[in-house]
C-alpha cells in the first residue's frame, strides 16, 4: 500500500491504526519507520531505521530480557519489505 508517506504494511494483522513503512536507504539495505494513529510522536521523533540496526536492537533487548522477551523483530518483515519495493519498482 501506499500513501503520502511512502509504501507501507500493516504490522499487526487487523490492526489499521499502525502502519509499517520502508523505503530503500543508503547501499540498498531495506528501512523501517513506525507510524500509528493514537501516537503521532513515534513517526515525529524517530527516525528511518535499517535492518541492521532493527537486529542489534533486538539482540541487546533479548540479552537483557532473558528467555521471556518477546521478538521485537516481529513487527519488522522483510519479505514484506522487499515485495513492497519490488512491486514499487516495477510500476
Amino acid at each position: 500500500m501506499k500513501d503520502e508517506r511512502g509504501l507501507y504494511y500493516l504490522p499487526q494483522s487487523g490492526n489499521v491504526s499502525a502502519r509499517m513503512y520502508v523505503r530503500k536507504g543508503e547501499n540498498d539495505e531495506i528501512e523501517f519507520r513506525l507510524w500509528q494513529v493514537n501516537y503521532p510522536e513515534v513517526w515525529e521523533k524517530h527516525q528511518w531505521l535499517p535492518m541492521s540496526v532493527i537486529r542489534r536492537a533486538a539482540e541487546m533487548y533479548a540479552a537483557d530480557k532473558g528467555e521471556q522477551a518477546n521478538d521485537p523483530t516481529k513487527l519488522y518483515d522483510l519479505a514484506v519489505a522487499r515485495a513492497l519495493l519490488n512491486e514499487e519498482s516495477q510500476v
